[in-house]
């Protein structure tokens, strides 16, 4: 394994002085614990919380044998970001969601951009409920069966780990860098989320941005808008269906 402290780095050398890789990863190991428990608050019981610590373990190590501080990105951001996508990559291999789920996730986003083509805004609760031929209470029930499927990452637009030529980390640390993003076509994407965010009911933009910009937890922004935390999961999930649909038009995906 090389050194975890790049050569000429005064920071990196004097945070690991003395350190076997043992320590090191047991140092920074509250950075996996972190970002397990975020990912495991969005997937059904059935995924073990110890299954993604361990491959976020795994991830730490990886991260620490490529850190280069000469980067300009703190430790801490570059370890998120690698424990994050293994994590990522494990679930992606394991197709922990049931086919059952993402059938159901692509009925609410075909009748969500029926009825919002139709009515020229987004939806109500009720108005979802009454196209879909179901009761109030079992069209919110299907919105808490799918908010697994908006585990999602920037780790999904940089390549594999086999093919490390860039990740998105490099761009946000060197502005005058050429964005591979945009040069692979997929500054789309981001234009369409982006547009996608601002489309969103005020109550479900707030959470969106409480949840993936400030990381406040399902109970914490529950705690916030007085709401309880399985209102803020309904909220959560129909935001990301909005999203998924609205990007999909947008691409004109199927």
């Amino acid at each position: 394994m090389q050194s975890p402290s790049a050569p000429g780095s005064s920071a990196a050398s004097d945070a690991w002085a003395g350190l076997t890789r043992e320590q090191i990863v047991m140092k920074y190991a509250p950075i996996v614990k972190y970002v397990a428990g975020r990912i495991s608050l969005r997937l059904p019981q059935s995924v073990d919380m110890d299954d993604l610590y361990q491959v976020g373990i795994l991830g730490l190590i990886d991260a620490i044998a490529k850190f280069d501080p000469e980067r300009g990105i703190k430790f801490q951001t570059y370890a998120e970001f690698r424990v994050r996508g293994a994590i990522l990559d494990e679930l992606r291999a394991m197709d922990w969601v049931p086919r059952g789920v993402r059938h159901a996730a692509s009925q609410l986003q075909d009748v969500y951009m029926k009825l919002e083509a139709q009515l020229g805004r987004p939806p109500e609760d009720a108005e979802m409920a009454r196209q879909m031929g179901v009761s109030l209470e079992e069209y919110l029930q299907q919105l808490e069966s799918v908010r697994g499927l908006s585990v999602v990452s920037f780790e999904d637009l940089r390549p594999s780990q086999e093919d490390d030529e860039w990740d998105v980390l490099d761009v946000l640390a060197d502005p005058a860098q050429v964005d591979p993003v945009e040069s692979l076509g997929l500054q789309q994407i981001r234009e369409a989320l982006s547009q996608a965010i601002a489309s969103l009911p005020e109550k479900e933009r707030l959470v969106v941005t409480l949840y993936y910009f400030e990381e406040l937890t399902m109970s914490e922004i529950g705690a916030v808008l007085g709401l309880t935390e399985s209102r803020i999961s309904q909220l959560h999930s129909k935001a990301t269906l909005r999203m998924r649909a609205r990007i999909r038009k947008v691409l004109g995906g199927s």
